[in-house]
Formats: structure tokens, sequence, C-alpha cells
């Protein structure tokens, strides 16, 4: 099934839900995310909905109650048996007013959706690059002080070393896909990324991209985790030196 096709029969039993709730109310409905639905469904179960992340929706409303979202509560495990992650509901201009508070996660967004129904709500919206700056810092500040901590947890295991990389691979993947975008660069292909951040940044390749696809499995050999630690390690250090002295000029 065409993805696109795929999104808005999926998203349909939300909007029907939505506006029996909202009425005239809702302005708009939107997918996002779609990019890591598509990956998803690479793997052969693009139609077994239980195997697949949520698809993720975001919806404007004209206004919010807290009646609104008591009656949208009760619908939550209806969406989630068709593949639909809880929606993101936002009451009308919220969005365009938070795009300085969340400009990684909005950003995200901005650079992966479809408008299912009603109005575009992001035609003209941008994200400040100093925004983004900010917030990239912050991330990768967070990300090494967590592997750092993180490291000493594991008491020298590597098994724990294992977890502790998996785990973290998915939030790298989204810092360097945010570092991405800051720079002007498109951000849909995770491997990319990772090649352009080691490009970037000088690092051998495979230091980062081998840390990104690790996103999509569940666990790796302890083997695995003591080759990669050390230079993924390296490689969110000089992440954030880089951010650090990040201009776009």
């Amino acid at each position: 099934m065409n993805l696109m096709t795929d999104v808005r029969e999926r998203v349909s039993i939300l909007e029907q839900g939505l506006r029996q709730i909202f009425g005239s109310r809702l302005q708009s409905l939107v997918a996002y995310g779609l990019q890591a639905a598509a990956r998803s469904g690479e793997s052969g179960h693009h139609d077994a909905h239980h195997e697949l992340p949520r698809m993720q929706t975001l919806a404007i409303v004209e206004t919010l109650t807290g009646a609104d979202l008591a009656a949208c509560a009760a619908g939550v495990e209806a969406w989630h048996d068709a593949g639909l992650a809880t929606p993101l509901l936002l009451s009308a201009h919220e969005f365009e007013r938070s795009l300085d508070a969340f400009p990684l996660e909005f950003g995200a967004i901005l650079a992966d959706h479809l408008v299912v129904a009603g109005s575009n709500p992001f035609d003209g919206l941008i994200v400040d690059p100093a925004d983004i700056r900010r917030a990239c810092e912050v991330q990768a500040r967070s990300h090494l002080l967590h592997l750092r901590e993180g490291f000493l947890e594991t008491r020298g295991r590597a098994d724990a070393l294992a977890v502790l990389i998996v785990r973290s691979a998915a939030p790298f993947a989204a810092l360097i896909a945010s570092l991405a975008r800051l720079q002007g660069v498109a951000a849909t292909d995770p491997a990319a990324v990772g090649r352009h951040v080691e490009r970037t940044l000088g690092l051998p390749p495979g230091v980062a991209t081998d840390v990104v696809k690790l996103a999509q499995v569940k666990e790796i050999s302890s083997a695995e985790a003591t080759r990669i630690f050390s230079a993924y390690l390296d490689a969110v250090e000089r992440l954030v030196k880089f951010i650090d002295s990040w201009s776009a000029t």
C-alpha cells in the first residue's frame, strides 16, 4: 500500500473522532514523522500496524477545554488499536507561539508532515536558527553527560554498556538530525545525516552511522558495544564543541 494512502486511512478514524468532539473547531489535522514510518515499512510489515511505531499526529483546534480532553481520553484506546499515537492537541496559534520553546521538536514536524484535514497550520512558519542552535547545545551537552554517567554506572560491564548504547542511539540520531537542519541539510535519511556529521566533525567513516543504525535494533553484543563506545563518546564531545562555536556565517 502507498504510504500516503496508508496515512490517510489510518488517520481517518482519528479525524472522525475529533470531529465528533470539536466539530467546526477542528482547524487542522496533521500526520508527522512519516519518514520514520516509511523506513519501518521497508521491513515488510507495513500493514501490520501493531508491529510499527504508532503514527504521530497533531490537531489544531479553535478552543480546547477540559471537557474536550476528557472526551478525547475516551477515544485513545481505539486510536491506539488503529496504530495511532495519542494525538498532540494544540489550540489555535499555540504552535507558532511555541516554536522558540520547542525548536527541535516542532522543527522536525515542520520538516516531515502531511496535512490530512483542514488548512495548513504551518504555512509561512520557520524556526529561528538561533533557537535551534541553543536547543541543540542543550541536547548535545545533556547527551554527553548522560553517556559519561551511564558509563560509570555500567561498572565496567560490557553487557550494561551495550544497553546504554542502544538506548542512547535514537536520541543521538535525533540530535544529529537537528544539527543537519541547523546547517540547512535535509535530515530525512538517518544514514546520510550520519555521514554528513562524520564529515563535519572530521570523524572516521562509520563512527556516527554505526550508532544511528542502532536506533532500529533492540540489542547488540558486548563486543560490539566495546568496539563502538570510545569513538561514540569522542564524537559527542566533538559535537558539543562544534555546536558551541557554530555560526550561520
